[in-house]
This record gives C-alpha cells, structure tokens and sequence, in this order.
C-alpha cells in the first residue's frame, strides 16, 4: 500500500473561517510554548524534554486554558509532534556535519496550518466517485471541499492550510494507485535550462522539451508589484495589501509551473515503461558564488543568473512526479550515478570521457559521434540503464522483455 496526497480547496463560512483563523493562532501559540519550554529546559537542566512529556501536559494546558477544551486533543498532539520531528531533524542534520538550522519560533504569517491524525474530533467524507467532499472538525462544523481523487483510498492524515486568504485541505490516504501506460519504449532523459528536458530513444533520435521560462514571463508584470510594496510603509495596511497582490501574482505563477509539471509527467509516464535520467543534487547546482572576503567569487552575477532559471524550472519536483508516476504504471524509473556515468561528459558511442566546458552544446568525439550534449547525455543515461555502456556495468537495473526500441 502506497500513500498519496490529495488536495482540495475549502469554502468555510465567514464564522467558520474565524474559527479556523483562531484555532490555527492556538496551535501556533502551542507551538512557540513547547518550543520555549524545551530551550529552558534544556538552559537549566542540560537535558532534552521528549514528546511524551510535553503532550502529556496538554491535559493542565486544557485546564488553565479553557480555549484549548475546543480543539481536539489528537489534533493538538500532532502540533508538538510537528515540533518534535522539527528537533530529530536538527539533531540529525548536525551529526551529518550540515548547517543544524535550529528549531524557530513561528509568527502567525509563517505558521500557516495545522495538522489532524486518525482519532476522534475530525473527519472527512468524499463523495462517492471521489470528487470533493466535506470536512467536520469539531468546535467548526462541517465545511465544503471542491477537488477530485485520482485514487481512492482509506485516510490516514489530514492537513488544513492557510494560504493567500483562502484555505485549503491536503489529504493524505493510504491507497493502491493504478496508471495506465499506452506505450511500451524507454527512453534516456536530460534535464536543462536552455531545453526543460530532451528525451532520447536508444537508437538516438531525441526531441527536446521546450523551456516556459515563467520567471521570466513574468518579470516585467511582478516588477511594479515588488516596486509598489517597497514603498510603503513596513506593517501598514497599504503595505499588507501591496503583499496580498504581490503574493497572489507569485502564486499564480507558481500553480502554472505545478500544472505544466504534472501534464508533461503524465505524458511522459503513459509512453514510457523505462524512464532513465541522472541523479540530480540541486543543492550543489544552485550554490552561491559569492566566496568569502578573502577570495572573493567569479562571475557572481552570472552564477546567480544561472541558479534563478535552474530553480525557475523546479528540477527536483518535475522528476520525483515523472518518478512516482512511472512506478504506477508499473514501468521503473532509473538515477544512474552521475559521478559515476558522467553523462554530460561521456561519448555515447565509444563511451570515452570528451570534457566539455557548460557552453560547448554540442558533443564532439573523435570516433566521429556528433550530435547535440543534451541528446547525447540522454543517450548514456539510456544506455547506462539497460547495461548496454562499454565496460561500465549498469546501476542494478534489469532490462525487461517488454521493452522496444522507438
């Protein structure tokens, strides 16, 4: 069994949407207190407060606090669960040796949902064909959801959200998801910049994906937002309605990205049963070259150039959709090693390593292999997966009968 996240838009009334607003305000103020008690704790003591502990005092919490009684007490455990997974996180990430980044205290404006585990208090009834639904929270009522379910399922958890002024309800159910796949061929893909992607057949024909560039569509229509907030006065009214506008552009582009995303990963899913394509850092990719006093960076304006389109395109998110919904279908999704592979480095065709610099856009081998780097990465990766590159072995991939060649 599989969990998928579904998402719906919420239609509360004028009172329900106060009730919200306040209950989301509690769990926030809930937030802030148990991580004031964990610093202090911890000040005093030189010891850790767990989960167990805190929730445990939700019940005094309840007593002097008689706003709480409201909120179901599952719901205000998954609050201080929220906060305990924010610590294992921090924890972890300094045994790694990562910049630890320790748990903040949360304003209003970025603390934008609550979260609702299985238990008592809550509940959420989809429409038979799975298409929208109703919400009941105790102490709310019952609101109305509008979305549709690709795949039904039994749900787990649930995650109510504030955002631009309206709210939203993310779902998550525990299912068997099922996608249907016409075509049966595999393909190598690169990702890119100049090209989204370029997808490229074992015999090497390829086409490329085209670049919507939504940042800079957009550019010139966000400018005098930005100008128009810039001006006015910090926590002004006029300044708080400057971000709302601002905020609703930048959302909107943001839900054509998420929208061209999910329609080309579809697309893509349903014509191939074999997807393979290189493991990505983007954390690397979008690093500063900024440098430090002492050695100042190079090109600085240009890296940061560069980093603005690699994130315009959300890399990361395009391929974990390609990834989860190739599985569906039933076909396999392939990282090769990068380091390992050089993809962008290696000749296709005699499989030698041809070093190029990030301008050259075109692979030139002295076996006589030509053709564009971006068709050519897409080729190795294809390669690589199905064990047919030279003397490197492939990444534990097991070439299926199914296949064909395009």
């Amino acid at each position: 069994m599989d969990k998928r996240k579904i998402n719906y838009k919420l239609y509360p009334s004028q009172s329900q949407s106060e009730r919200l607003l306040e209950s989301l305000r509690l769990h926030q103020q809930l937030y802030n207190a148990a991580l004031q008690e964990r610093i202090d704790c911890y000040r005093k003591t030189g010891k850790s407060i767990s989960y167990n502990d805190q929730q445990a005092s939700l019940t005094q919490i309840r007593a002097d606090h008689p706003e709480y009684k409201a909120i179901p007490v599952y719901i205000t455990r998954m609050t201080l669960r929220r906060l305990d997974k924010a610590f294992k996180a921090f924890f972890e990430r300094v045994k790694k040796g990562q910049a630890p980044g320790f748990p903040r205290f949360r304003s209003l404006s970025r603390f934008s949902s609550f979260e609702m585990c299985g238990g008592s208090g809550w509940a959420f009834i989809p429409e038979a064909n799975g298409k929208h639904g109703r919400l009941s929270i105790n102490g709310i009522g019952r609101i109305k959801a509008r979305g549709k379910a690709r795949t039904l399922g039994k749900v787990k958890t649930s995650q109510v959200i504030h955002k631009h002024g309206q709210w939203f309800l993310s779902v998550t159910v525990e299912c068997e998801p099922v996608r249907a796949c016409k075509g049966q061929k595999a393909c190598g893909f690169d990702w890119g910049v100049e090209y989204l992607g370029t997808v490229t057949y074992e015999n090497g024909e390829h086409y490329a994906i085209e670049n919507p560039r939504y940042y800079r569509d957009s550019k010139e229509s966000l400018l005098p937002m930005q100008q128009a907030v810039s001006r006015k006065k910090r926590g002004s009214n006029r300044w708080k309605r400057a971000c709302k506008v601002l905020t609703q552009a930048r959302a909107k582009v943001a839900r054509q990205r998420h929208h061209d995303h999910h329609q080309l990963s579809h697309d893509l899913a349903k014509e191939y049963t074999l997807f393979a394509t290189e493991k990505l850092t983007i954390r690397n990719m979008t690093r500063t070259a900024k440098g430090t006093l002492e050695k100042p960076g190079k090109m600085v304006k240009q890296k940061s150039g560069l980093n603005r389109e690699i994130l315009d395109t959300a890399p990361a998110k395009l391929l974990a959709m390609i990834h989860y919904k190739v599985e569906e279908t039933g076909g396999e999704f392939v990282e090769i090693p990068t380091r390992k592979a050089k993809p962008s480095q290696r000749c296709p065709a005699c499989w030698e390593v041809v070093k190029k610099t990030l301008s050259e856009r075109t692979h030139q081998c002295d076996c006589g292999c030509t053709m564009p780097r971006d068709a050519a990465s897409g080729l190795v990766a294809i390669k690589w997966a199905l064990g047919l590159g030279g003397n490197s072995p492939n990444a534990g991939h097991s070439a299926k009968p199914l296949l064909s060649v395009a």
